[in-house]
């Protein structure tokens, strides 16, 4: 899969974020971030079920966290050193802000 220069700074991001423990992954563990307001950004898989989607989504909007559709399960996996992730939160302030800005550079 080719990523633009971009997509690959998010995934860098999200590495870096992982090593510094402001990253948690899956279902139960973003739930938890997201509804203890430590989740600052949570990004879904574009290739996630759609009842996942939803859920997170509209979770998401609920308690007033920004969320993204972004990469596909395997990628975001791999970006965070796990087998693949449909759902993840990040927990720190300036790398949620960071990772928003390159998305949007990226559209």
């Amino acid at each position: 899969m080719q990523n633009r220069p971009n997509k690959d700074r998010v995934l860098s991001m999200l590495g870096l974020a992982t090593r510094s423990r402001n990253v948690v992954s899956g279902g139960f563990a973003t739930e938890e971030a997201v509804k203890s307001g430590k989740a600052c950004l949570v990004i879904i898989a574009e290739d996630a079920s759609d009842n996942t989607r939803k859920k997170y989504s509209n979770m998401c909007e609920f308690y007033e966290v920004p969320y993204e559709y972004y990469s596909v399960k395997e990628i975001l996996g791999h970006a965070i050193g796990k087998e693949e992730r449909s759902c993840l939160a990040v927990t720190d302030k300036g790398f949620a802000d960071s990772i928003q800005k390159h998305l949007l550079d990226s559209r």
